[in-house]
């Protein structure tokens, strides 16, 4: 990859709610059916830890269940009791283990629960008797109400270790990061700036931007004019929106760099308004920007 940064590689436990039609959960691990050639492929939390350290990823993902947002209660149990008892293996394997190349590993496990208060308490606190290095937020952001996602996160800020790592799965939008951030999360993953680019649609501080719209045609101010991504500067709306239309794809790589820049420069610009204490105040002032708020 020759990339130098940071890698954190996830364990499977997404696809598992993704894919359900074609996996079998047992208490041994979960099995797949290849959508591609129909093969099977058994992964369990022990396997799960062997392909993150051959990998060589800096941050590793424990196995796990993740329902759906909109699942049952027993489902919910269901779910955190298997993946109690997965992160306990993976747990006990990761220690009798070490890394293959010259550089420290760390393993976190995913706090599920759904949208209870009660199960998110109880799988957090059988997950901190691991004393991993940091903690995950699963099971969110898949169906739920946005509303019930953040009062989630506000419960989880107050169940995890503020002196550790506290990384939310699959969130989110610019707003969601401040919000998010707003109640204790660390680290985000999601694919929302590099999908979303790929369909037109490019971040802002000012909000959205649907770069395929016709006002678009003749606006030739920079797709970026608050300097945040020199390259974006380089570039008018007008032009990204010419080579949209003409599905030419230097334009969904111009918006893929713009957003992901956009994401960057919100995340460092979250980390020095922390250092500052005058976070508060710049996440209003920038939700009620981005929100197009008077």
């Amino acid at each position: 990859m020759n990339w130098d940064g940071v890698i954190l590689t996830d364990s499977g436990g997404f696809q598992i709610f993704s894919l359900n039609a074609l996996r079998k959960i047992t208490d041994d691990g979960v099995t797949f059916q290849s959508h591609l050639d129909g093969s099977k492929h058994h992964f369990t939390p022990e396997k799960i830890i062997d392909i993150q350290r051959i990998i060589g990823s800096d941050i590793m993902m424990m196995l796990d269940v993740c329902p759906p947002g909109d699942a049952d209660k027993k489902t919910w149990i269901n779910a955190l009791e298997q993946t109690t008892r997965w992160a306990i293996r993976s747990m006990k394997h990761y220690k009798a283990t070490h890394p293959l190349y010259n550089h420290e590993q760390i393993l976190l496990p995913i706090v599920q629960g759904g949208i209870d208060k009660e199960l998110r308490l109880r799988s957090a606190s059988e997950l901190c008797a691991l004393e991993a290095e940091g903690y995950a937020i699963g099971g969110l952001a898949v169906g739920e109400k946005k509303s019930d996602m953040l009062k989630t996160v506000e419960w989880m800020d107050e169940f995890l270790p503020k002196n550790k790592l506290r990384y939310l799965m699959g969130v989110g939008t610019p707003q969601d990061l401040v919000e998010c951030v707003s109640r204790g999360v660390d680290l985000f993953d999601c694919v929302m700036p590099t999908r979303n680019a790929r369909n037109g649609q490019l971040f802002s501080f000012d909000g959205k931007i649907n770069i395929r719209n016709s006002k678009y045609k003749t606006d030739f101010s920079s797709i970026d004019e608050n300097g945040f991504a020199p390259m974006s500067e380089e570039y008018s709306k007008a032009y990204l929106h010419h080579l949209f239309k003409t599905e030419e794809i230097l334009g969904y790589r111009i918006a893929t760099q713009h957003n992901l820049r956009f994401y960057i420069h919100l995340m460092n610009t979250m980390q020095k308004e922390i250092e500052k204490n005058s976070f508060m105040p710049w996440a209003k002032k920038f939700l009620n920007r981005y929100l197009n708020k008077n």
